[in-house]
């Protein structure tokens, strides 16, 4: 390899990784094919680029030299061009993917916490169906991720994407418990205060409460 593919290397984004980390398993696949997957596998626990952000990131690849492409032959209707990982760009995801050094730690960005943070703003019935609309997102997202990992649970070269999605399920188990606990901190917090005890009767002359 070359030094100025070096420097290129060490400039590629986390995106170019996912989508040359897409073709590193077996077979060839088009740019829409690679979209699918993502949806269907690295939305669970990083994110799915857009089709036009693989398609600039297949070119990238292409130009390193880390992935290859050809277009199918008359037998197929419309012309697809398919691309597959070269042997260059295979060491160059493995030497990626061992160096821990750049996998940073996970960015949480959480669209429904800023909205209970503006809480103050907002009315209690809206923040509740926010969260309530949260939840039965996140059981959606549950039930996908489940159907990814019965997927892959009889393909071995799916191996160690099932432990990602096996993951990706507990966190979302997790997400749902922390959406009910919300629930209830948010009753809790509209709930109107108490009113303050009467003070005990006293007896003249006394410090002691009267009894009954």
């Amino acid at each position: 390899m070359t030094s100025s593919h070096i420097a290129k290397k060490q400039e590629l984004p986390p995106t170019a990784w996912a989508v040359l980390g897409l073709l590193s398993f077996p077979g060839e696949r088009t740019g829409y094919e690679l979209k699918k997957w993502a949806d269907s596998s690295l939305r669970f626990f990083y994110w799915s680029p857009a089709i036009s952000q693989i398609y600039a990131e297949l070119r990238r690849l292409e130009e390193l030299g880390y992935a290859s492409s050809a277009r199918s032959g008359p037998e197929e209707a419309r012309a697809k061009r398919r691309y597959t990982i070269t042997e260059a760009g295979r060491t160059a995801l493995a030497g990626w993917a061992a160096d821990t050094a750049e996998a940073g730690p996970p960015v949480l960005k959480h669209g429904l916490l800023l909205r209970i943070w503006l809480g103050h703003l907002s009315e209690p019935e809206l923040l509740r169906a926010l969260v309530a609309d949260h939840l039965e997102r996140t059981r959606d997202e549950l039930a996908a991720v489940r159907e990814a990992m019965a997927h892959a649970a009889d393909v071995a070269e799916w191996a160690f994407p099932a432990l990602a999605l096996r993951w990706s399920e507990r966190q979302h188990l997790a997400e749902l418990e922390l959406g009910e606990a919300l629930l209830d901190d948010l009753a809790q917090a509209a709930a109107p205060p108490s009113p303050p005890l009467p003070e005990p009767r006293r007896q003249a002359g006394g410090d002691a409460p009267t009894p009954g």
